[in-house]
């Protein structure tokens, strides 16, 4: 099982970006669905998640009124459209979720860099 972001890129504060994490393998269920993101010398932050069950979205105090994750459940995916996005966002953004191969685990992706600088 893979989990593979897109969609990082140099942006000036006040745009918007759109990420893309695809789960990809042999998945019998997906649960739930995040992002994170981390900056050198700093911990992973949760950031944003959407449940399943309920189809709850969560988000931290850093990016609520302007990011919003979503899911396409027929490609496996989640997305986070990151508006009115400051020098502070700037980090790897890190997809995860908890997905169903022959046990529930954890994966992560392998991260996608969003840079945000004038």
């Amino acid at each position: 099982v893979q989990l593979v972001e897109s969609g990082g890129e140099l942006v000036q504060p006040g745009e918007s970006l759109r990420l893309s994490c695809v789960a990809s393998g042999t998945i019998f269920g997906i649960n739930n669905m995040g992002w994170y993101r981390q900056t050198p010398g700093k911990q992973r932050e949760w950031i944003a998640d959407i449940i399943t069950s309920g189809m709850r979205t969560n988000y931290s105090e850093a990016v609520k009124g302007r990011f919003t994750i979503s899911r396409d459940y027929s490609k496996n995916a989640v997305y986070l459209q990151m508006n009115s996005l400051k020098p502070e966002d700037t980090a790897v953004y890190y997809c995860n979720a908890r997905i169903l191969t022959t046990r529930w685990d954890e994966y992560w992706g392998q991260g996608t860099l969003v840079t945000v600088s004038s």
